[in-house]
C-alpha cells in the first residue's frame, strides 16, 4: 500500500509541472494555516504532508512570493520549482511548508521583518511536524532563506536553488540577508545551463563563501537545460533557472546531501 501511495505521488510531478495551479489531492493531507508573524498579522501557508513525515521543509518561492492559497488548498500560481516538486519530496517522506505572500515580496525579502516572518514559519513546523526542519529557496526566495536560517535556531540545513547573487529589479542580494549569521549547514545548488543574469552559476563559490559562519557548506553542479515550458523567460520558473526537466535529479541528490 504504501509503495503505491508513493508511485501515485511521484506520478503527480509531470502534470503539476504543466499546470497553472494545482489542487493537492487528499493524500497530501493539506492543510490551510495563517501563522502569526512578530509585528502582527499572519503569513498565510499551505502545510502538505505524508502518513509518517521524517522532517519538514520550508518552501520559500521566487519571483514576487505570490502563490494564491485558497481555503481548499489550491495554489493558484504552481510552476514554482519547490511546488513542482511537492510530489518527490511527500514521496521521500517530507512533509512541506509553503508560504503565500500577501503582496510584492521584491525588494524586502532580506529586510529584519521578513527574515523574523520565515523564522515564525519554522517555528511552526517544528510545533506541528516531528522531525528536523531544512528550508529551501529558490531564486529570490533564496534571499529570504538566508534571513531566516540566520534567525531561526531550530533549521537543521538550508538549501539554496539559483540564489540571486547580482543586483536586479528587487535590488536585493543573497549576501544582504547576513548570511555569515547562518549555522547550519548549507548547500548551494547551480544549474550550469542558466541564463538568469541575476543567478549566474559561476556565481556559486562566492555564494558559498558568503556563509563563514556555517559548520559545513557545499556546492552542487548539475547541468540541464530541458524544455522551457514555452516560457521564453531566462528567469522564468519553467527554464533551466527552475530546473525544468530535471526536477527529480535535483530532489535525488540534495535529498543524498541532507543524509537520507
Amino acid at each position: 500500500m504504501r509503495r503505491a501511495l508513493l508511485a501515485l505521488l511521484a506520478a503527480a510531478l509531470p502534470a503539476a509541472a504543466a499546470a497553472a495551479s494545482l489542487t493537492p489531492p487528499a493524500a497530501w493531507r493539506p492543510a490551510v494555516l495563517d501563522v502569526a508573524v512578530p509585528g502582527g498579522g499572519a503569513e498565510r501557508a499551505l502545510l502538505l504532508r505524508p502518513a509518517d513525515p521524517r522532517g519538514t521543509l520550508v518552501m520559500l518561492p521566487g519571483g514576487d512570493g505570490e502563490v494564491g492559497i485558497a481555503p481548499d488548498g489550491t495554489m493558484e500560481h504552481a510552476d514554482n520549482v519547490v511546488i513542482r516538486t511537492a510530489p518527490l519530496w511527500l514521496a521521500r517522506g517530507w512533509a512541506l511548508l509553503i508560504p503565500d505572500a500577501a503582496g510584492n515580496l521584491r525588494g524586502s525579502r532580506a529586510s529584519p521583518d521578513y527574515g523574523a516572518a520565515v523564522a515564525a514559519l519554522v517555528a511552526e513546523a517544528e510545533r506541528r511536524v516531528p522531525g528536523r526542519v531544512v528550508v529551501v529557496g529558490t531564486s529570490q526566495g533564496a534571499i529570504a532563506a538566508t534571513n531566516g536560517a540566520a534567525r531561526a535556531p531550530g533549521v537543521s540545513a538550508l538549501v539554496l536553488l539559483e540564489a540571486v547573487s547580482r543586483r536586479g529589479g528587487s535590488g536585493e542580494t543573497l549576501f544582504d540577508a547576513d548570511p555569515g549569521a547562518v549555522t547550519a549547514p548549507v548547500l548551494v545548488v547551480a544549474n550550469a545551463a542558466d541564463r538568469c543574469p541575476v543567478t549566474p552559476p559561476e556565481d556559486a563559490d562566492r555564494v558559498a563563501g558568503a556563509f563563514t559562519g556555517s559548520r559545513r557548506v557545499a556546492v552542487l553542479r548539475v547541468d540541464g537545460a530541458g524544455p522551457d515550458g514555452g516560457s521564453g523567460r531566462a528567469c522564468g520558473s519553467l527554464s533551466p533557472h527552475g530546473y525544468r526537466g530535471i526536477e527529480r535529479e535535483v530532489v535525488d541528490r540534495v535529498a543524498a546531501w541532507l543524509g537520507e
